[in-house]
């Protein structure tokens, strides 16, 4: 059963929040708090250990309504039940896209070509288990006899923006390797991290699912030279087997760089760049913190996915915010969504979130095979708060333009400084209370009166002071961050991406604009090899041979 091919904006929900949109476009928040001092309890969801609270958004009980009317006249649900259940919704790749498959428990079904692919999936599951646990127990050495101290992951995309954000959010919870992440085909950054690191005691991970990837193999072949340089130490090829493990399919390219067959982890086309962390593409992640760990990781995400099949439209954490995503960007125009975590764990969040949104609903095809006459795609940025704040905030408080906002907190710090987390999560509510609420005219006056700033020089800063807030925010108040609760987060951004596709009538989940860069780059590094420049625009053909002339 193919995904429903039905334009947003011909259906009757869309023609009415459009109406809708009119007659609200104008009204405070402010307003709407002062006529109903219930207004939080309404709009908020509490589910497990998260609270989300989207009370500080211009919308009425009528625009949820029309919202959730819109997410069942495009067939969401139906949506929903073949997202899960393997159907080939990525069909310009005739693929499944079940990442979900992958935190799922062993005792269910899920069917791909007729096969219950989830044996296959504990199999994998397992030899990472065994495997981490010999690295990180020392059982497993290195060639000179030396336990292993550090990681390397040698991936690009979504082979190294997904474990290296959890790594990263994890550190609470990491043993004694450390995991460093190479990805960019810049030699700079692969060689300030091998300079770092002792031949005889490190383990590198290369995640590649063709095993062809440009960076990748690039990177992967320049560590392969410098681990068997004599300069850095003794190792030999055959030594390369007990250093290197792949994550690919490609057993003959892996095997033919050196690593041994034992040592490959399978993927599998129906799990995408971008959401693979759960499945082996994790590996650093289990020998980072654990396999524990890891498998809480992709329980929690588990339990996030049965909140999103089982739950009504109205309680849906995921649909709620993809919908409101819908409103701000569809009828208000709004272009961009930043996403505040308030601890520096998350400080990869919005750069991994980057490519999970962007990557999938950057198109402007719907799946008719036609362009689009409607916006689709949010800009997603930010920092961890309070950084973000004395760095951007003066855009989002004071600028022209509408970012509607998520802020991610939690309610018990890991260190258990309590003095630090109270000022952190003081100015966590005070930011979106400040957007809600701007500064009133009045209010600058009375600090006026207060600092005794009168005449010309208080006519002259008023309007700087008053700021009109009404700024829409979105709190997500969660009670620690452990690996459940990491998993459950991650898990409502995909399903949110997910819901949004279904919105826009567009394919989510294939990525052919980041096909033609790599295509267009292959031909040109012949050009740059051979050093004869061939036929570009103009300015591709002058900067080339600007470049060949002055390398």
């Amino acid at each position: 059963m193919a995904l429903p091919i039905i334009n947003p904006t011909a259906t009757a929900a869309w023609n009415k929040l459009q109406l809708h949109y009119t007659q609200l476009k104008n009204v405070s928040m402010q307003e709407m708090f002062a006529q109903d001092p219930e207004r939080a309890s309404k709009f908020h969801i509490q589910w497990n250990d998260f609270l989300v609270d989207y009370s500080k958004n211009i919308l009425t009980q009528e625009t949820m309504d029309l919202l959730v009317a819109l997410a069942k006249e495009l067939q969401l649900e139906n949506a929903i039940q073949q997202y899960f259940e393997g159907e080939a919704i990525n069909q310009t790749e005739n693929r499944a896209v079940l990442h979900t498959a992958l935190r799922a428990p062993e005792n269910s079904s899920v069917v791909v070509d007729g096969k219950n692919v989830m044996p296959e999936v504990f199999d994998v599951k397992n030899k990472i288990k065994n495997f981490s646990n010999d690295i990180i127990s020392g059982k497993r050495k290195g060639y000179t006899g030396k336990a292993f101290t550090d990681v390397v992951n040698i991936g690009i995309g979504g082979s190294d923006l997904g474990p290296a954000m959890v790594v990263d959010a994890l550190q609470f919870y990491k043993n004694h390797l450390n995991v460093h992440f190479v990805s960019n085909v810049d030699g700079d950054h692969v060689n300030e991290v091998i300079k770092k690191l002792d031949p005889e005691t490190t383990l590198f991970v290369i995640v590649s699912k063709t095993f062809t990837t440009q960076e990748t193999l690039s990177n992967a072949e320049t560590i392969r030279s410098w681990f068997l340089s004599q300069e850095f130490g003794t190792a030999k090829s055959e030594d390369v087997a007990k250093h290197f493990v792949a994550v690919s399919t490609n057993i003959q390219k892996v095997t033919e760089f050196g690593i041994d067959a034992q040592n490959i982890f399978p993927m599998w086309d129906w799990v995408g760049g971008r959401f693979s962390l759960w499945s082996a593409v994790g590996l650093s992640i289990s020998l980072a913190v654990g396999f524990d760990h890891f498998d809480a990781l992709l329980q929690g995400a588990h339990h996030m996915d049965k909140h999103f099949r089982t739950t009504s439209f109205e309680q849906n954490i995921p649909v709620v915010l993809a919908l409101l995503s819908i409103w701000y960007n569809n009828f208000f125009g709004a272009e961009s969504e930043a996403l505040i975590p308030y601890t520096q764990y998350l400080q990869k969040l919005a750069p991994y979130l980057q490519q999970g949104i962007m990557e999938s609903n950057g198109k402007s095809v719907g799946r008719d095979g036609k362009p689009v006459n409607y916006q689709t795609g949010t800009i997603i940025w930010g920092e961890p708060g309070t950084n973000s704040q004395h760095a951007f905030f003066q855009l989002i408080h004071q600028g022209t333009k509408l970012i509607p906002t998520d802020f991610i907190g939690f309610i018990k710090p890991l260190h258990g400084n309590q003095d630090h987390h109270d000022k952190l999560m003081s100015n966590f509510f005070a930011q979106t209370e400040a957007l809600l609420n701007g500064k009133t005219e009045a209010q600058v006056k009375a600090e006026f009166d207060k600092q005794n700033i009168t005449g010309a020089k208080a006519d002259f800063l008023l309007p700087f002071k008053v700021f009109a807030g009404n700024k829409p925010t979105n709190t997500i108040l969660i009670e620690k961050l452990t690996p459940e609760t990491l998993g459950a987060l991650i898990a409502l951004y995909e399903h949110k991406i997910f819901v949004q596709g279904i919105i826009w009538n567009i394919f989510s989940y294939d990525q052919w604009g980041v096909e033609l860069g790599k295509q267009l780059a292959n031909s040109i590094l012949d050009e740059i090899h051979s050093g004869t420049v061939k036929e570009h625009d103009n300015s591709t053909e002058f900067l080339l041979k600007y470049f060949l002339k002055n390398k």
